[in-house]
């Protein structure tokens, strides 16, 4: 994933902001429930990519993953809307509590803009919905220059958009997070909604790392730099991660990218096992075949 990346990360501050103090108070509206589920997962199941991570023979990498991991973000499908029957082959391929994240298609994001889209989005959703209890999540992730001038067209897919079907939006320009007015206008629009916002922590982008969620599920997109900082940074949200389920925080989607995305599955064991330690789940820590697991 290049999205972010920078020649020297040693010269980013990796600190986390302080969190909006409306994310206090969405999550304080599902304090008393006691329920937490987590699902932490990669951004590519194939082996070209997640080198070291797949032993040798491995007939079926899907198959394979989701012994490791319970969740994938889906980005396959940002690329190429699925069929019914590809959507069906890679549901019986996982085991049931495994949980599907896939992208919606770039012909609505970013070709068409939300503009017409009615086609190809309802193609998108007809197809997706055959993950049936094994969807997580559908995420719709905005071009750069996709901003509040467009305000009108993301609040027409937002109230249109099947209501059966959880959606979490990213926004990738800095002007919907520096105007406060404009601010409040999109994440009340999300939070009437249940759209979850999306978090993007990246090192190129630190104007992304809002911090502000508008449901009680939290979507976090987690870029590394392939750097030792990489480790810190995720120890840094193992511990915002447990301030927000005291708050009240129900659920958890977490994906690891990587610009050398080998180095993912490291990376997302290292955060399982912090999780697991500090909020009290359980979630397997998946093994790397390689035996010399260190990736920089």
């Amino acid at each position: 994933m290049q999205f972010g990346k920078v020649e020297d990360p040693l010269k980013i501050d990796f600190s986390l902001p302080a969190d909006a103090k409306e994310t206090k108070e969405i999550l304080s509206k599902t304090k008393t429930k006691n329920s937490f589920d987590a699902y932490v997962g990669c951004a590519k199941w194939n082996k070209a990519d997640l080198k070291g991570f797949y032993p040798k023979g491995t007939k079926d990498e899907l198959t394979y993953y989701a012994t490791q991991f319970n969740s994938i973000e889906l980005n396959a499908t940002f690329y190429n809307s699925p069929s019914i029957d590809q959507v069906l082959t890679w549901k019986e391929k996982t085991p049931e509590n495994f949980k599907f994240f896939p992208k919606i298609t770039n012909t609505v994001s970013h070709y068409r803009r939300l503009t017409n889209i009615h086609e190809p989005l309802t193609h998108f959703c007809d197809a997706i919905s055959n993950f049936e209890e094994k969807l997580g999540m559908i995420f719709l992730q905005l071009h750069d220059n996709f901003k509040p001038k467009d305000y009108d067209r993301l609040e027409a897919l937002v109230k249109e958009f099947p209501k059966s079907i959880p959606l979490g939006i990213e926004l990738r320009n800095e002007e919907w997070f520096t105007d406060e007015t404009i601010a409040k206008k999109v994440f009340d629009l999300f939070s009437s909604h249940h759209i979850s916002n999306i978090i993007v922590d990246t090192a190129g982008r630190r104007d992304m790392l809002h911090m502000r969620l508008t449901t009680s599920k939290a979507f976090i997109r987690y870029v590394g730099a392939n750097d030792e900082s990489d480790y810190q940074r995720l120890d840094d949200w193992v511990e915002r991660i447990a301030i927000w389920k005291k708050e009240g925080l129900q659920q958890l989607y977490f994906f690891v990218h990587q610009n050398i995305e080998k180095a993912s599955p490291l990376l997302s064991a290292h955060f399982i096992k912090k999780l697991n330690k500090a909020v009290g789940t359980d979630l397997k820590v998946p093994v790397l075949a390689d035996d010399d697991p260190r990736l920089f």
